[in-house]
C-alpha cells in the first residue's frame, strides 16, 4: 500500500501545483455590484480594469440614484461631477502574495471622502476595504454576469 502512495505522490503534488494558483489568483477585473454598508442594498455597478499596471474602478451604472446625480462633496476636479462614469478607485497594486491589491485609493461619492483601499477576491465576491488610519470598513461586492 505504501508503494501505491509513493507512486501517486508526484501526481498529487502536480495536481495541487496546477489547481492552487487558479483558485487563489482570481483577478478582480470585471463588473461588480456594490452593496451598501447595510449589507443588503445594491447601489451601483463598478467596472474594475487595469491601466498602466494598476487597477482602477469606474461607476458604470447607478441602481438607487438618479443617473444625473453629482458628487457635491467630492474633492478637487471631481467636485460636482456626475457620479455615473466617475473613477472611484485607483492605484491598486498587486501584492506579493498574488491575491490582494492594495496601496490604492477609493472615493465614497456619498460623502466625498477618499480612503486608502485594499481589495481581494473570494470566489464570486470582492472584498473592498477602506482605511482611515487604523480604522477600516469592508464591503462585499458581487460579480455581475456579462
Amino acid at each position: 500500500m505504501t508503494s501505491r502512495i509513493a507512486k501517486a505522490l508526484p501526481l498529487l503534488i502536480l495536481a495541487f501545483l496546477i489547481a492552487g494558483p487558479v483558485h487563489a489568483g482570481s483577478s478582480p477585473v470585471g463588473l461588480w455590484k456594490t452593496i451598501d454598508d447595510d449589507g443588503k442594498t445594491a447601489k451601483s455597478h463598478v467596472r474594475i480594469f487595469e491601466r498602466d499596471g494598476v487597477l482602477c474602478g469606474k461607476v458604470v451604472k447607478l441602481l438607487q440614484s438618479d443617473p444625473d446625480k453629482r458628487c457635491g462633496e467630492c474633492p478637487g476636479e471631481k467636485q460636482n461631477q456626475p457620479i455615473l462614469g466617475m473613477e472611484i478607485m485607483w492605484g491598486l497594486k498587486k501584492q506579493p502574495d498574488g491575491n490582494d491589491y492594495a496601496d490604492g485609493k477609493i472615493l465614497d461619492p456619498d460623502n466625498g471622502k477618499v480612503y486608502r483601499c485594499k481589495i481581494w477576491r473570494e470566489g464570486d465576491t470582492l472584498k473592498v476595504r477602506g482605511y482611515i488610519a487604523f480604522l477600516f470598513r469592508t464591503q462585499t461586492w458581487h460579480l455581475v454576469s456579462e
